[in-house]
């Protein structure tokens, strides 16, 4: 039972949310708010439950459709496997993914009551992203590419910013649109290896659309960018000098770059760079807190 709930819910995924949290808690300690303990844990389980709800749907659904028996799955890619090898455990996985999706709600309500009405702005976005991404979202090209960033920054980092800060700063914008380049890049690499399955059961992202090669020019661009906004929110400053201790994750980035291209029609050689960007999800970020906290 532990096994699957652990499987659905991808547990070892769930650290890129400790870090978008721990950069909205960072950013607002500069900012000058002082978070209270109780709000710092409300909020992070309101969004471990968001990406816990969205990964069991996908894990759900994906059985369903058939499509976690046509993927060759990776560490990185092609979902846990959990139900394929447990398949009377679907109802577990919608199960989880309902529970913990009633659980953003309700601290989502609570904090709209505490905060402010214009949280719903936030919320209500983020709620149907969680629902439809496997379902829908993954048959709109620029959506599916847009969403996964949409949800871990402009959403909860962005939120999370606004309840310790009651408050929205450039800055927080900022910070979280770096969030949000750096996440969709990481499920666009990752849609690389399963482009011929998810073919098959109709979806529509942007490797099947355009291709790997093209899609990698786009995970450069997107890459590049996010450097490109930290450098200028230093120098309008939006965001302290010592934030430009994030340049430090560089030399990772241009190590996966070359890589990407090399092995764009080669999936099953694209595994390192896999874990390579889901590195980089967590060292650009966590550089930026430690920025931060230096500067605060």
């Amino acid at each position: 039972m532990i096994a699957v709930l652990l499987g659905v819910s991808r547990a070892n995924f769930l650290t890129l949310t400790l870090v978008c949290i721990a950069l909205a808690a960072t950013a607002s300690l500069q900012a000058g708010a002082a978070t209270l303990w109780s709000q710092y844990l409300l909020v992070t389980l309101v969004a471990l439950c968001a990406h816990i709800s969205v990964n069991a749907f996908n894990e759900y659904f994906d059985f369903k459709s058939g499509l976690d028996f046509l993927t060759t799955r990776t560490p990185f890619s092609g979902g846990s496997g959990t139900l394929v090898a447990n398949p009377q455990a679907s109802s577990i996985a919608l199960t989880l993914a309902v529970m913990t999706l009633l659980v953003v709600i309700t601290g989502g309500l609570y904090l709209t009551l505490q905060h402010g009405w214009q949280l719903l702005l936030i919320g209500i976005p983020g709620v149907l992203i969680i629902y439809a991404y496997t379902q829908y979202i993954n048959k709109a090209p620029i959506l599916c590419l847009l969403a996964p960033g949409l949800g871990f920054g402009l959403l909860m980092t962005l939120g999370a910013f606004w309840v310790f800060a009651d408050k929205l700063t450039g800055g927080a914008w900022l910070l979280a649109l770096i969030v949000s380049l750096l996440v969709s890049n990481l499920l666009l690499l990752n849609q690389f290896p399963d482009v011929e399955a998810d073919r098959q059961v109709g979806r529509r992202h942007l490797p099947i659309v355009i291709g790997r090669r093209h899609s990698a020019s786009v995970f450069s661009l997107l890459a590049v960018l996010s450097y490109i906004l930290l450098l200028l929110g230093v120098i309008a400053q939006q965001l302290p000098w010592q934030s430009l201790l994030g340049l430090l994750s560089l030399p990772l980035l241009f190590m996966i770059l070359p890589g990407i291209f090399k092995y764009a029609e080669q999936p099953e050689k694209l595994s390192r760079y896999l874990g390579m960007n889901v590195l980089l999800c967590h060292l650009y970020p966590t550089l930026l807190c430690a920025g931060l906290y230096w500067a605060a």
